[in-house]
């Protein structure tokens, strides 16, 4: 499974942008729960929200939630992130991540073995 992150980038704190990840190669993707994280500077990575199978089910860090909403796209093997009134604790490069073994949406980076190459999100103050 090949996962390519893309739409990061510049924007003035208060803004929006929206990231994508793309599965490709042989995959299930339909079977897989996705998740982003983030890697601040100088910071551990962490947990940003996840999301089942079907869309069904999401989850969100505390620090995101009512901003950010995570969707997928099963026909299109895509999963999303829309980040709405970003603030600039928010920079950091953002990875997505696919848990090929389970459905359910989780926090714990171990439980994902496939990772995007990661994409930067810069909220200027």
């Amino acid at each position: 499974v090949q996962l390519q992150a893309s739409g990061g980038g510049l924007v003035q704190a208060g803004g929006s942008l929206s990231l994508s990840c793309a599965a490709s190669g042989p995959t299930r993707f339909t079977s897989y729960a996705m998740a982003w994280f983030r890697q601040a500077p100088g910071k551990e990575r962490e947990f940003v929200t996840s999301i089942d199978w079907s869309g069904g089910r999401t989850d969100y860090a505390d620090s995101v939630k009512g901003r950010f909403a995570i969707s997928r796209d099963n026909d299109k093997r895509t999963v999303y992130l829309q980040m709405n009134s970003l603030r600039p604790e928010d920079t950091a490069i953002y990875y997505c991540a696919a848990d090929t073994y389970g459905v359910e949406p989780r926090r714990v980076e171990y439980e994902y073995d496939y990772w995007g190459q990661g994409t930067l999100v810069t909220v200027s103050s």
